[in-house]
C-alpha cells in the first residue's frame, strides 16, 4: 500500500510498539546530546520481603511515599497487625506508587530515612552500576519525565505504571562522571533554596519574639494555680470562668501595658458568615472559606464564588474575620479591597474594627502571636470539634498600646514579612531553576 496516498493517515508495524495503544504511538520522542537508552537495561526490580506476622511481638518501621518529600518514615506497627509480606527497601533503592507515579509519587531511600519496610503495593527497584540512583530520582521528578510517565501509564480510569512498562521508557544517560556533575549542580541550587527557606522560617520566629518583647508579654499562673504534688495541680474553681481542663492554662500578662478585650476595639455586633447552601461558581463574588485563608494573610488561588448574595455578608475594607470552629479555630484574616468583592463562610465570624483605637494590621499580627494562640488553646471547647463563639472572642485579651506604638510595630513586622516574601520567592526560583537546568542539560 502506498502511504503517500493518505495525507491524514500513518501506517506502523505493531512490532514497533511495546503496547498496542494510540497513546504510545503519538508519545514524544526523547532527544538528547547523550545516548538514549531503554530504562529496563539499567534497573532491577527488588522483591525481597519479610513476613511481619511471623514476628508478632516485633515492631516494624514502615515507610511511606508522597509527591512532596518522596520516601519518608511513616509509622511503626506491631507484626501481629500486618497480615501480608512487606518489601524491604535498602539504601539506594527507589520505590513508587504505581497509581500515583504520574504525579511524582516516588522516593529514594537514603540514610535520612531510618525505616526500611514498605507495603507490597509499591514498586521497589534498584539501579545498575552505570546509572546513579540519585540521578534517576531527580529525573523522575522533572516535568519532562512526568510527561513520559503519563504516556506510559495504562488503565482507562485509574492510570498505573507497572515495572515492566516503566522499563520501556527511554531516557538520556550521560557517563557516570557527568551524572555526578549534573547532580552536584542540581543539589547546589536546592541547598541554596533550603537555606533561603530556613532563613524565612527564622524571620517568622523573630516576628513572634519581637511582639512579645515590644509588648513586654509574660505568662503566669500564680493567680489560679495552688501548689500541688509532682503529678497533681489544684485549681481554685472560683477563679475559673469555665469548669474544664482546657481553662487550666497560663494567662498572658504584660509588664508594660494593661490587658484590654477585643470588644473594646469593635464596633457593633459580630456577624456569623453565610451558609454554604447555594454556593456555586456563578458570580464574580468570592466565597471565602476557612481553608482559603493562609497564615501569611493571603488567600488561596483555588476558590468558589457565591450564587446567592446578601448585602450584610459583603466584606468592607478592614473587616476582621476569625474562625470559630474546627482545627483552624482562631485563624484570623484581614479583608482588603484588593481581594475583590467577597462574602465569607458560616464558620467565620466578622468583626468591624474601630480604627480610631486599633490599627487593623496590628490586630492581625497580634492574633497570630503565640500569646493570643495560648488564649485560643485555653478557651476552645473540646467537643466533637473545637469551637469558640463570638461572645468569647469579644472577651478575649488584647494588648492595645498607643496608636503610635502600634504603627511602629506594624512597620517593623511589615518589613520583616517583605523579607520573608523575597526569600520565599528566591527559594521557589532556585528550585525551579534547578529543574530547568537539569532538563536543559539532558533534553533537546
Amino acid at each position: 500500500m502506498n502511504n503517500s496516498a493518505f495525507s491524514y493517515l500513518n501506517f506502523i508495524h505493531f512490532s514497533q510498539l511495546n503496547l498496542w495503544d494510540f497513546k504510545r504511538y503519538i508519545s514524544k520522542v526523547v532527544s538528547s546530546k547523550y545516548p538514549i537508552v531503554k530504562l529496563a537495561n539499567f534497573i532491577n526490580e527488588e522483591n525481597k520481603k519479610i513476613k511481619p506476622f511471623d514476628f508478632p511481638e516485633k515492631k516494624f518501621e514502615i515507610l511511606g511515599v508522597n509527591n512532596k518529600t518522596g520516601l519518608f518514615d511513616a509509622y511503626i506497627e506491631d507484626g501481629n497487625k500486618i497480615n501480608q509480606p512487606y518489601k524491604i527497601v535498602n539504601n539506594g533503592f527507589l520505590a513508587y506508587n504505581p497509581y500515583r507515579i504520574n504525579v511524582g509519587s516516588i522516593g529514594l531511600k537514603t540514610k535520612e530515612q531510618k525505616y526500611k519496610y514498605i507495603s507490597p503495593a509499591y514498586v521497589v527497584f534498584s539501579c545498575k552500576k552505570d546509572l546513579l540512583p540519585e540521578f534517576l530520582y531527580i529525573l523522575f521528578r522533572t516535568d519532562k519525565f512526568n510527561e513520559l510517565i503519563r504516556e506510559n501509564t495504562t488503565g482507562s480510569v485509574r492510570q498505573t505504571l507497572s515495572f515492566s512498562s516503566m522499563g520501556q521508557i527511554q531516557i538520556p544517560l550521560p557517563p557516570l562522571e557527568k551524572q555526578t556533575e549534573i547532580i552536584d549542580r542540581y543539589n547546589a541550587k536546592i541547598k541554596l533554596a533550603e537555606e533561603q527557606e530556613k532563613e524565612a522560617r527564622h524571620l517568622e520566629e523573630m516576628i513572634d519574639q519581637y511582639i512579645c518583647n515590644e509588648l513586654k508579654i509574660f505568662s503566669t499562673d500564680n493567680d489560679s494555680i495552688l501548689p500541688g504534688t509532682k503529678f497533681l495541680t489544684f485549681v481554685q474553681l472560683k477563679k475559673l470562668s469555665r469548669w474544664d481542663i482546657y481553662n487550666n492554662k497560663n494567662t498572658v500578662r504584660s509588664a508594660k501595658y494593661e490587658i484590654n478585650k477585643l470588644k473594646d476595639v469593635v464596633i457593633g455586633k459580630p456577624l456569623y458568615g453565610a451558609g454554604e447552601k447555594g454556593i456555586k461558581q456563578k458570580s464574580d463574588v468570592r466565597y471565602i472559606r476557612i481553608t482559603d485563608i493562609n497564615e501569611d494573610g493571603t488567600l488561596n488561588d483555588d476558590f468558589v464564588t457565591a450564587a446567592k448574595i446578601e448585602e450584610k455578608y459583603i466584606l468592607k475594607e478592614n473587616d476582621f474575620l476569625i474562625a470559630r470552629s474546627g482545627n483552624t479555630v482562631g485563624k484570623t484574616f484581614l479583608y482588603k479591597k484588593y481581594f475583590g468583592k467577597c462574602i465569607y463562610a458560616g464558620y467565620l465570624i466578622k468583626f468591624t474594627l474601630n480604627t480610631a483605637k486599633i490599627i487593623p494590621e496590628y490586630l492581625l499580627y497580634y492574633t497570630k502571636s503565640s500569646a493570643y494562640k495560648m488564649w485560643i488553646n485555653s478557651n476552645q471547647r473540646a467537643n466533637a470539634q473545637p469551637n469558640i463563639n463570638s461572645n468569647e472572642y469579644l472577651n478575649s485579651p488584647i494588648i492595645i498600646p498607643p496608636l503610635s506604638t502600634q504603627k511602629e510595630i506594624v512597620e517593623k513586622i511589615s518589613n520583616i514579612k517583605n523579607k520573608i516574601i523575597e526569600l520565599t520567592k528566591l527559594a521557589e526560583q532556585n528550585r525551579q531553576l534547578a529543574q530547568e537546568e537539569f532538563e536543559k542539560e539532558l533534553f533537546e
